[in-house]
């Protein structure tokens, strides 16, 4: 079969690859944005605070508590992602070049994460720098990305293909943090400083991520021929025309606008915790923080990743049992349970085993939440139109919500504590809640199958 042939759905072959670019980029995910850059960059800024004699930190002449910096810098890539992925979303669906777009990012994305090595103190905001570069370019390559599995999978097949996607991504990046982990341990018998050895494995990243993305690329097979730009066009203007014509048509599917909204914000609060759950535990304790070791807050989220591995390959089970939608609801819940919790109950003596305790629920629900809601939200989307639909839907996908630490960040400014700033991720648990199960999925399905027919 050529590179231009549409690829054949169920193929395992084809499913292998395209989850191997979930195994190569989720390295990002959990080295970089989880674990070793918010504590390296807060670390960093604190101390050139006070260097400086001051409680905060200037950049480009802003005032900024150096806790709050790295999560100021999330919303940053995500409002940039706002304006520019569901143009690349239209120019995707109309040229035919998911493939093309996808692997341009990543490797935007994966040479800024090892960039991320020069990071020191005299360059603290380098990382924010950098991290909004890569984060773009990463939720940028993930639009296609995900517009890929309509094509790969049937209707019946995607909820376990989508789960099995997180899966991977959830084994590859707890196989790379597992050697980082050791790497950090052993770092300072070895006479590497600890600021070296997690600029190392904050590079390693990168690494990971583009050398695996290349199973990606020679397994996944173009969709279809790329399409030619009609004469006086460029594929920029056409794109604007494209999404303009989505939004337009976007009256046609009610219900798939009423589960956007909805998981914008209920995956807002789970990125937020993922991104900010580090800062958190590592934060002194005046801070309103757990103050936890590099190692421990390592050995969390290690576990969390190979715990989430069998978490998403049983919500996908769970899905086919009880139904999508209603998995999605029973994982909000449990979402909801351990934010309370954090807030009112991980204190005292024993708040580092009460933080593992979290962490295997946080596993449970994490990945099935997320790859459930990707695989429901294939069915409501038109054909043809899956990276531009995807691209709204990774607006608030995982590592690229911008509402949840803007909240946090405010609100660890405003009250000078951690804990009212956790607190406050809790509204978009509830709002999920109050929301999803207003989406009548069945009505949203025929709604695009219906349009699907009128079309052709």
């Amino acid at each position: 079969m050529s590179s231009q042939e549409v690829p054949q759905v169920n193929d395992k072959r084809e499913i292998f690859g395209w989850a191997m670019y979930d195994w190569a980029n989720s390295a990002f995910s959990t080295t970089v944005g989880t674990v070793f850059l918010a504590p390296y960059v807060a670390a960093l800024a604190r101390s050139a605070a006070e260097a400086a004699g001051t409680e905060t930190v200037s950049f480009l002449g802003i005032p900024v508590a150096p806790d709050s910096f790295l999560p100021y810098m999330i919303s940053l890539s995500v409002l940039m992602q706002v304006l520019f992925l569901p143009i690349l979303g239209a120019i995707a669906d109309y040229s035919q070049q998911r493939k093309k777009m996808m692997r341009v990012f990543a490797t935007i994305g994966a040479v800024s994460t090892i960039f991320l090595f020069f990071v020191t103190i005299e360059r603290w905001w380098l990382g924010g720098v950098l991290y909004v570069i890569a984060n773009l370019a990463f939720g940028a390559a993930i639009v296609f990305y995900n517009a890929y599995l309509p094509d790969i999978a049937s209707e019946d097949e995607r909820d376990r293909v989508s789960s099995y996607g997180w899966a991977m991504g959830y084994l590859g990046g707890g196989v790379l943090l597992a050697l980082n982990l050791a790497f950090f341990t052993f770092s300072e018998s070895l006479g590497i400083p600890e600021a070296l050895a997690i600029r190392i494995n904050l590079a390693t990243a990168g690494v990971w991520w583009l050398g695996f993305s290349f199973i990606t690329w020679k397994r996944l097979r173009s969709s279809s021929a790329p399409r030619a730009l009609p004469q006086k066009e460029n594929y920029v203007k056409v794109g604007f025309k494209q999404l303009k014509k989505t939004i337009k048509e976007i009256k046609h599917f009610p219900e798939t606008l009423k589960f956007l909204i909805a998981y914008f914000l209920y995956n807002d609060g789970i990125q937020t915790v993922i991104a900010v759950s580090s800062t958190f535990a590592a934060a002194p304790l005046i801070q309103g923080g757990l103050a936890l070791e590099t190692s421990t807050l390592i050995s969390v989220i290690l576990m969390i990743q190979f715990m989430a591995f069998g978490g998403a390959l049983l919500w996908g089970k769970l899905a086919k049992w009880m139904g999508a939608k209603q998995s999605i609801i029973l994982s909000l819940v449990i979402w909801s349970g351990v934010v309370i919790y954090a807030y009112a109950g991980l204190k005292g003596e024993n708040a580092t085993a009460q933080f593992f305790v979290l962490g295997a629920f946080i596993a449970l629900v994490m990945g099935g939440s997320q790859s459930i809601s990707r695989s429901l939200f294939a069915q409501m989307i038109p054909n043809g139109k899956e990276a531009e639909y995807y691209s709204f839907y990774e607006i608030s996908e995982r590592g690229t919500s911008w509402i949840g630490p803007l909240v946090f960040g405010l609100a660890n400014q405003m009250f000078g504590s951690l804990r009212p700033a956790l607190l406050s991720l809790i509204f978009f648990f509830i709002m999920g809640l109050i929301l999803l199960p207003f989406v009548k999925v069945d009505k949203a399905i025929a709604d695009v199958k219906n349009y699907d027919t009128e079309r052709a």
